[in-house]
């Protein structure tokens, strides 16, 4: 790794960590009633979910450092920090909808939006490293499926 990349790894880590973080506070709320809820025949297993989600955010992290460190202009970089930060914004409010507000139809409006802001990161992430972006496509994938999946 190099130098360069470290201090961008930090920064997206951080901000990542903390849309993380309010996330499962968020989470923790609601998530007794989580198994009561009537879900699709292809909603994965609930042991899924935290192994899922710490690996799509490692992910976030490392494609969108990878992606900073390749911008070559400071128009690039805030375009690329913004739609970082409005995403994660988007993936905690998910959650507070969802299981700190029990909205399920808010949660499944915030699901769309964050779906496509998730393939609009993809998309800014692979302008700079292409490789990222191609990385970085589980994610929107699986936003579009709690999308679907409306839990």
């Amino acid at each position: 790794m190099s130098r360069k990349f470290l201090p961008q790894l930090a920064f997206t880590g951080a901000l990542t960590a903390a849309a993380a973080i309010a996330g499962s506070v968020a989470t923790r709320a609601g998530l007794d009633d989580y198994d009561k809820l009537d879900k699709p025949d292809f909603t994965p297993p609930s042991e899924v979910f935290p192994i899922a989600w710490t690996t799509l955010y490692a992910d976030i992290a490392a494609t969108t450092a990878h992606a900073l460190k390749k911008a070559r202009t400071e128009k690039e970089r805030r375009r690329l920090v913004g739609e970082l930060v409005f995403n994660l914004g988007l993936n905690a409010g998910w959650s507070m909808a969802f299981f700190g507000g029990k909205r399920r139809w808010t949660a499944t409006g915030v699901a769309v939006a964050l779906t496509a802001s998730s393939v609009s990161l993809a998309r800014q992430v692979g302008k700079q490293e292409p490789a990222a972006g191609c990385a970085l496509a589980p994610y929107p994938a699986w936003c579009a499926s709690v999308a679907a999946r409306n839990d």
